[in-house]
């Protein structure tokens, strides 16, 4: 298997939870191959140095197998391997984010009256 769709081998990797949404990604610039924005139909390959930005956290990894098969968690992290700088920017992300929690985190949708006292007294 040397000829994997770049979307294809994303969702197989487990970096988004289904083939449209890898699409999309890639289609609107959250995935980079090298530095470079690229299309889904891009073939990867390995050695391929890729940054993925999945909603929640920004990856940087480097393509050591190729499959377009969706498999076990544990299988799916044996498809890649990320940089140290990579993991050491997302620790430092998620401690941040528990430290301190973004005023309007915690609401969905439009705030209630309730909700907008409590975001302009957290701004003030």
């Amino acid at each position: 298997m040397d000829n994997v769709r770049i979307d294809k081998w994303l969702w197989a990797a487990r970096f988004f939870k289904t083939r449209s949404l890898a699409t999309d990604a890639v289609d609107n610039g959250k995935v980079k191959l090298g530095g470079d924005r690229i299309k889904p139909a891009r073939a990867v390959k390995i050695d391929d140095v890729l940054t993925i930005d999945n909603g929640a956290e920004t990856w940087e990894v480097t393509v050591l197998g190729i499959s377009d098969k969706r498999g076990a968690a544990p299988v799916a992290r044996l498809l890649y391997q990320e940089t140290e700088a990579s993991v050491q920017k997302r620790e430092n992300e998620a401690t941040a984010r528990k430290l301190y929690r973004e005023p309007g985190s915690m609401i969905k949708g439009r705030p209630t009256k309730r909700d907008r006292r409590a975001l302009d007294k957290a701004s003030e």
